[in-house]
Order: structure tokens, then sequence, then C-alpha cells
């Protein structure tokens, strides 16, 4: 396998995806809504309100939480635990969704959409290999997503340490919780997804088409990394490094059976379909 090949095909579609200002502009406008707006307006909130009857009635709610979640909160009044607890629990599912979503959405049109462009004969007569055009196609749609993780989990770290640090004696986000969730769970979701969705990508005829199938692959994958994202925040790290090994044995399995989807014969139009 060509590297530089490998690297050639996904530098080709980030560009192109660097122009499609109608696809990367809703998009960073929606991850700067959940990861920074949201967030701030939330926390400011909670913070700013002090002692009042609300503040006190959520935070009576956190005694829902497992036992090993409440011995993580911190702060000594009602608001700086129900800010603690907001912030290191209820934003869970952003570092979920927003990149599922973003991936799920550039990868979905990657391969069919060369077809539809007339470039799918190009790429088929170019000296790269169908390996090296899935793995190429499958970095550029894992870029956006996880670099919308990076950049966003950073400016909302910020926001939370810069409102809830000081009502709970300091800087301490990212928890280590959240450094096993996004550095080790979240990764393998996100290559099992986009292995499905490339498949899909390489059978369909239209974009239209793979945009509908691929939804209905990732969200039973977003279910189950919520449900895995969530469970390592509230103190099950042990059992977040195994599934996160499982998850990573599968995403291998599911990536090494997708080369196969990519064919040249796929990507000029005359085989495949659903």
């Amino acid at each position: 396998m060509n590297v530089s090949r490998l690297v050639t095909v996904a530098r080709t579609d980030l560009k192109q995806l660097v122009q499609a200002r109608d696809f990367w502009l809703p998009m960073c406008v929606l991850g700067g809504f959940f990861f920074v707006v949201l967030p701030a307006v939330l926390l400011l909130t909670i913070t700013r309100i002090g002692e009042v009857e609300v503040v006190s009635q959520i935070s009576q709610t956190l005694e829902v939480l497992p036992d090993g979640a409440r011995s993580q909160i911190r702060g000594s009044t009602p608001a700086a635990q129900t800010a603690y607890a907001l912030a290191v629990f209820l934003f869970a599912p952003v570092a979920v969704v927003v990149p599922l979503t973003i991936s799920t959405a550039v990868g979905a049109a990657t391969i069919v959409g060369e077809r539809e462009r007339g470039t799918g004969e190009f790429l088929a007569h170019s000296p790269a290999g169908t390996r090296e055009i899935y793995l190429g196609k499958l970095l550029a749609s894992l870029v956006p997503g996880y670099g919308t993780v990076v950049v966003g989990f950073g400016l909302y770290a910020v926001i939370v340490n810069l409102t809830v640090g000081p009502e709970v004696g300091g800087w301490f986000f990212p928890t280590a919780q959240w450094w096993v969730m996004i550095g080790w769970v979240l990764p393998p979701f996100l290559a099992i997804c986009l292995s499905l969705v490339l498949r899909l990508s390489a059978k369909v005829r239209s974009t239209a088409a793979a945009q509908q199938a691929s939804g209905l692959v990732s969200l039973p994958l977003i279910a189950v990394a919520y449900g895995q994202a969530t469970g390592t925040l509230f103190g099950a790290a042990g059992s977040a490094w195994i599934l996160g090994g499982v998850a990573w044995a599968v995403a291998l399995v599911s990536l090494h059976r997708g080369v196969r989807s990519v064919t040249r014969s796929r990507l000029l139009g005359v085989a495949g379909g659903i």
C-alpha cells in the first residue's frame, strides 16, 4: 500500500470539502451551538443566579445519579454542584452526536459523489489501488468529525473552566473520564460507523440514497456510543476500557471487510447498486 497515494486521495477530498461552503458552514454552526453557545448560556445562568429555589431543586435531583458519579461532584453550594454535574455529565452526547453526524454526512457522499460529479472514471484509472482509495476516503471522512471534536472540546473545556472552575476551587476540566471517552471510546465507534457508511456509498446510485441509508446505520451506533460515553463519565471507567477495546477490534474487522466494497467498476458506475 502506497501511503502517499492514500494521503493524496484524502487531501483531494478535503480540498473539495473546504470549497463546499454550503456544507461546512452549517456544520460549523451546529458544532458552535452545541459546544460553545448552549453550554456557555446554561453554565453562566446556573453560576450567576446563585441560591434560588430552582437551583436547589435541580441540585436535589443529583441524588438519582450513580454513587460513582455523585462522589465526583465538587462544590460547596447547590449552584456549584449543579454546574459541575451539568458540565461533566450533561453534555456527553455532544461529543458523540456531533462528530458522528458530521463524519457520516461526509462519508455518505464520498464515493457515490465521485460518480455523480463525473470524477469516478478519473479515480478508477488513477495509480491508487482500491485499498488506498477506500482508506483515503475514510481518512477524509474522519478528519472533519474528529477535528470538530478537538476544536469544540477545547473551546468547551475553556468555557467550563472559566464559568464553573471558580465555583469549585479551580480549573478541573477535562476529567479523567472525559479523556477516556474522547481518546478511547469515541474513535472506534467513528471508524465502525464510517466503514459501514462507505460501503453504502459505494453500492448505492445517488447521494440522496446514501444519506438516507447512512442515517439508518448511524442512529443505532450513536445510541450505543452514547451509552458507552455516559457509562464512562458516570464512573464505569474499567468497563469502558474493555468495551472500548472490543469496539476497536470490531472497527478493525469492519474496516478490513469494507475495503472490498470499493471496486473500479463501482467507481465507473457499471456495477453495484441497491
